[in-house]
């Protein structure tokens, strides 16, 4: 009898050393799984998948999604001045849908038209809350199902198309709206490139019809955009005049490439770029504030000349007649409104130039994401644009 208890205590303590194994077996192979990349243990606590997680990232249904949950953004929960502008640090990281990537993001590019849809001054408004922003460079670090043209850890740009909003430290983005940029490409830069070339591209060549032999007048070309235009008609052998607000702006147009540069402040300044035209008038004005100068515009311009609307900050009174005379043009631009096709299009164009180094941004003030009240404060009341303003994340 006392042996048979023996042996069975003995059968029973294998069985617990056997299980024991078994456990650290499954645990063993739960770790080698995880970081191959496919799906952990259920049973294992977040502690064990901090520790064990390789890079950051897991495998999720072909594509990848990363290991952390949340992540820090500007959050806008109501229309209003920039106090509204919440930096929050538990946002939850957008998933990669089919078509998209995952970019980390290294720094934003700032736009006017970002404080106008804060305030809840703009035709077209997010559902609150949202994330303010398209202008976004940094690294894909995740893809999504049926991406071809990209691979992780590409570094890229884009301004379209950022379903979670660009001030952030993650953003999901439809690759069909991605730029790459060259590995050696200043991130900042990268930023500086979306709204400020892309809109430019678009007045100057899809709305403009832009020639060589047009002389342009960039109306506000110390800004981000401004600046890109005068870039983008010079390397496209047009004759470029700007006006900026302050010496310091009107030495920033000059080094785009602009051949004379105006003080917009100035009391009869626009005498001055008639006299430069010999009184013909510029052939071809971008505007950045319209509601300002829009009919000094008209008054200056070449006859059959071209006018595009590319900022506003209010309405204008004006006259018809001045574009009947003339029989002028006034158009306006809009990236939200911009097609695949008409993408593709600038997107070839910009990106050779930045390869060949006809593109290259003027960086402005930078602020950390942290700073993004300071920042819409002021690029609005500023007292002259120098440069493209940025984010550092």
């Amino acid at each position: 009898m006392f042996v048979l208890f023996a042996l069975l205590m003995m059968l029973q303590a294998d069985i617990c050393y056997c299980f024991t194994f078994i456990l650290i077996i499954l645990e063993c192979t739960s770790y080698v799984l995880t970081t191959k990349g496919t799906t952990f243990f259920p049973y294992r606590n977040n502690r064990i998948d901090q520790e064990f997680c390789s890079a950051n990232m897991l495998s999720s249904k072909g594509g990848k999604v990363l290991s952390s949950t949340a992540m820090r953004a500007v959050v806008v929960s109501k229309f209003g001045d920039e106090s509204v502008l919440e930096v929050q640090r538990n946002v939850p990281i957008p998933t990669v849908e089919s078509g998209e990537v995952m970019v980390k993001v290294a720094a934003i590019g700032v736009n006017p038209v970002e404080t106008y849809i804060r305030s809840g001054n703009y035709k077209m408004l997010p559902k609150l809350p949202y994330v303010p922003g398209n202008d976004i460079s940094g690294t894909i670090v995740a893809i999504g199902a049926n991406v071809t043209k990209f691979k992780e850890g590409d570094r890229v740009a884009s301004f379209m198309r950022v379903k979670s909003g660009a001030y952030a430290e993650y953003c999901a983005v439809h690759s069909d709206w991605l730029m790459p940029l060259p590995n050696d490409f200043d991130f900042r830069k990268g930023a500086a490139i979306g709204t400020p070339y892309f809109t430019a591209y678009k007045a100057l060549f899809l709305k403009a019809n832009a020639k060589a032999s047009d002389v342009l007048l960039v109306h506000g070309a110390s800004g981000g955009v401004g600046m890109a235009a005068c870039q983008l008609a010079v390397s496209h052998g047009m004759k470029v005049f700007g006006t900026a607000g302050s010496k310091e702006g009107m030495d920033v147009v000059l080094q785009q490439g602009a051949e004379r540069a105006f003080n917009h402040k100035e009391k009869g300044y626009t005498d001055k770029i008639l006299e430069a035209t010999n009184g013909h008038g510029p052939d071809i004005i971008i505007e950045m504030l319209s509601n300002v100068n829009l009919n000094r515009d008209l008054e200056i311009v070449a006859p059959k000349g071209r006018i595009v609307i590319v900022g506003c900050r209010g309405t204008i009174e004006m006259n018809p007649r001045l574009i009947m005379g003339k029989e002028s043009r006034v158009e306006g631009v809009a990236l939200a409104v911009t097609t695949k096709e008409e993408f593709s299009e600038m997107n070839r164009a910009i990106s050779a130039r930045v390869k060949t180094g006809r593109i290259n941004p003027c960086i402005g003030k930078e602020f950390s994401l942290n700073d993004v009240q300071r920042a819409h404060r002021e690029i609005i009341s500023n007292s002259g644009s120098k440069g493209k303003m940025v984010l550092i994340v």
